[in-house]
């Protein structure tokens, strides 16, 4: 069994840059940007709409990614959208909301419909973001349900940066030396 898996003819879009754990689920109307990589345990459903996540995002162990269907009241649903050099830490979960570029999501947060996250944020670990909340640029985000704390500092705005850079690093190694012992 892979767990790359079309639905209803649409398969996952990925080139070989990518890597995806064997134990993840990614399922249907799946891009995944250069560099993209997905840890052990993630479930991706693009099922009732679509997920893309941009260049060189990492997405950590047990996190769920998910989607709001198509219907009258909003006929573009929500599809779940995150940019390029976002840090998804483990345990989180994201349901049809919209990340911007070099974000930091910290464990076991839930990010919920509409909600959008503008680029060049942190959001600290637990933290709940209800849904159609807007995170200002450049702020540090903490709660349940998150409030603005306070600017980040110019160290944690370079730690963005690093962060996706590190995962880059550790993908390529996971591409490199990973073997499967039977």
């Amino acid at each position: 069994m892979t767990s790359v898996r079309s639905f209803k003819g649409i398969c996952p879009q990925f080139d070989s840059s990518v890597y995806i754990d064997m134990t993840s689920v990614i399922v249907g109307d799946v891009h995944l940007g250069k560099d993209v990589s997905i840890w052990p345990f993630v479930s991706a459903r693009g099922d009732v709409n679509r997920i893309e996540i941009g260049d060189r995002t990492n997405i950590q162990d047990n996190s769920v990614l998910h989607v709001t269907h198509r219907n009258m009241d909003n006929p573009e649903g929500y599809p779940l959208l995150i940019g390029s050099d976002v840090t998804i830490g483990h345990q989180v979960m994201l349901h049809g909301c919209t990340i911007h570029d070099r974000v930091l999501i910290g464990m076991a947060s839930i990010v919920l419909d509409g909600a959008i996250i503008e680029s060049d944020v942190m959001i600290g670990a637990g933290s709940l973001v209800p849904p159609n909340k807007r995170l200002e640029r450049g702020y540090l985000y903490v709660g349940s349900p998150v409030k603005q704390i306070r600017p980040l500092t110019e160290k944690e705005t370079t730690f963005l940066q690093t962060s996706s850079n590190n995962y880059v690093q550790n993908k390529n190694d996971y591409i490199n030396h990973v073997d499967v012992i039977r």
